[in-house]
């Protein structure tokens, strides 16, 4: 019976590309995503994945989310944490609305989704939380204390977290991207992202199924041994 997976942002940028290496690897994989109903549509159409729509931000909609997900696929053996949003602002202009959303979104939003899904988990002796933080939030990024604040606080959770899970057969791991040539980072201009290439000792962004790699590898029975873990893929941007 294959295992089913969830991943939250799973529709768009790396989180489709999580998605469909899940599904590729022999996964019943539902991707979760938050607002954009025609993106969502159109993933729907190319992958045959289910697609599910609530807010990470919201407990409840997690909660009532996950269940939908499950009465259909049947109980979630792997959360892949990916959702995510910036609202970037220099901190003397951040408003606490820009903090907030950040915080319920990245964070928060880890809990909201891992939460639900625990009991089942270590009832089940297995389970894999695998949770997208960022570059930023090891090194940091001006204009960015909001979101470097939540992608650290993933790693403190991750660490935490997977200490509780061990026992339970369940790992908790962290993966950290650098910039990765997602259709938001190839629409910033071209001086830009030359600059951004400049600072990778390898001298190139990122490819999301890179980072699927990563996720599938973690997610499966050879990578049990591994938890607690943050797993660095920045091209050398940033030696953690």
């Amino acid at each position: 019976m294959s295992r089913v997976a969830l991943v939250t942002g799973g529709s768009r940028g790396i989180g489709a590309a999580i998605s469909k290496a899940l599904k590729a690897a022999g996964y019943k994989v539902a991707a979760n995503y938050a607002g954009n109903d025609e993106a969502a549509a159109a993933f729907k159409a190319e992958t045959g994945i289910p697609v599910f729509k609530w807010s990470v931000a919201d407990y409840e909609a997690c909660a009532a989310g996950i269940a939908k997900v499950e009465a259909e696929l049947g109980p979630v053996d792997v959360l892949v944490n990916n959702a995510g949003i910036t609202r970037d602002a220099m901190f003397h202009k951040m408003t606490p609305a820009q903090w907030k959303e950040v915080i319920d979104t990245n964070l928060s939003g880890v809990f909201n989704m891992t939460h639900p899904l625990w009991t089942g988990m270590r009832d089940r002796k297995f389970g894999r939380v695998i949770t997208i933080s960022s570059i930023n939030g090891q090194k940091g990024q001006m204009g960015q204390a909001n979101y470097s604040a939540a992608k650290a606080g993933d790693l403190g959770f991750t660490k935490a977290l997977a200490q509780e899970g061990a026992k339970a057969g369940i790992t908790v791991n962290a993966i950290c991207p650098g910039y990765i040539a997602t259709d938001m980072v190839m629409a910033v201009p071209e001086k830009v992202r030359e600059a951004i290439i400049g600072q990778i000792p390898v001298g190139r962004l990122g490819e999301a199924g890179e980072i699927a790699r990563a996720v599938l590898f973690l997610a499966s029975d050879e990578g049990g041994f591994i938890t607690g873990s943050t797993l660095t893929i920045n091209g050398g941007q940033y030696l953690a």
